[in-house]
């Protein structure tokens, strides 16, 4: 085991993590597991469990972790009345069915491969909070018929690939299709529930091999990660979505940008083997 100074170390970084993740979720809506995701990788492999299911137990543990920032930030937000429950009953099932089958496809990919897939996204993400416009527009109102059908598993499908809620995706889909940011933030927490639930439940059954385990993991979900960020998002979520409702956090969005993009090129680097 690591030495008691290293094991300090890591718990602080986790709770400054914890924090910053928790008003990410309130603030921006773009989710905690954008930053929790390679966090943990960090960590994890620092602590010594870098095995050949590493990212299986990151993004696991990150989709735990937002079971409960997701429902924290839904209940804030619907107290301002600004949660859209019609798009959440309509989207809801396509979006879980699409989680599940995520959960099916990271369960069976090395390491390697969902880093490139989380860089490669991360990227798509960073480079739309940086240069997208809000005025852009595919449509006057979220799809129904056949293009929900299609559209909403994909939500859940590439979210639990990466670990993360529904703001990275559900924000900018229902921006572009004319819902207002402060209603598309709110609603993607309810995204975030629906996503994370059914995953975290299949992932507590998925089997890591005890060497590359680390201690108080349940599944693939580490109890020790998920307690630590946990104790700091529930403080700093409601903060995040107070924040989104007193301030324009365009301009915030273009820094996170930035360092996304940073993030996810790092995650696309160590999966190369650079």
């Amino acid at each position: 085991m690591p030495e008691t100074m290293l094991l300090a170390q890591m718990l602080g970084l986790l709770l400054v993590i914890g924090a910053f993740a928790g008003v990410l979720a309130g603030l921006l809506g773009v989710g905690g597991g954008i930053v929790l995701v390679p966090a943990f990788f960090y960590a994890f492999q620092t602590l010594g469990y870098g095995g050949p299911q590493l990212m299986q137990l990151c993004l696991a543990t990150s989709l735990a972790t937002i079971v409960v920032t997701s429902v924290r930030s839904v209940l804030s937000h619907n107290k301002k009345g600004a949660v859209d429950w019609d798009i959440l009953r309509g989207w809801g099932p396509g979006i879980a069915l699409g989680a599940l089958l995520g959960v099916l496809v990271a369960s069976s990919l090395r390491t390697e491969v969902l880093q490139a897939l989380f860089g490669v996204l991360g990227m798509v993400i960073g480079l739309y909070l940086g240069l997208g416009r809000s005025e852009w527009r595919l449509g006057d109102a979220m799809p129904i018929g056949v293009r929900r059908i299609l559209l909403s598993p994909s939500v859940g499908f590439l979210s639990v690939l990466m670990g993360i809620g529904g703001g990275s995706f559900g924000v900018p889909l229902m921006s572009l299709y004319n819902t207002p940011i402060h209603r598309a933030v709110a609603t993607a927490a309810g995204f975030g529930v629906i996503i994370a639930v059914p995953s975290v439940l299949v992932f507590l059954f998925f089997e890591i091999a005890p060497e590359h385990r680390p201690p108080f993991t349940v599944g693939a979900v580490n109890l020790i990660a998920f307690g630590i960020v946990i104790a700091m998002t529930m403080i700093t979520a409601p903060w995040g979505v107070k924040l989104a409702h007193a301030m324009n956090p365009k301009p915030l969005k273009r820094v996170f940008a930035v360092f996304l993009t940073l993030v996810a090129l790092n995650m696309l680097r160590k999966a190369l083997g650079w």
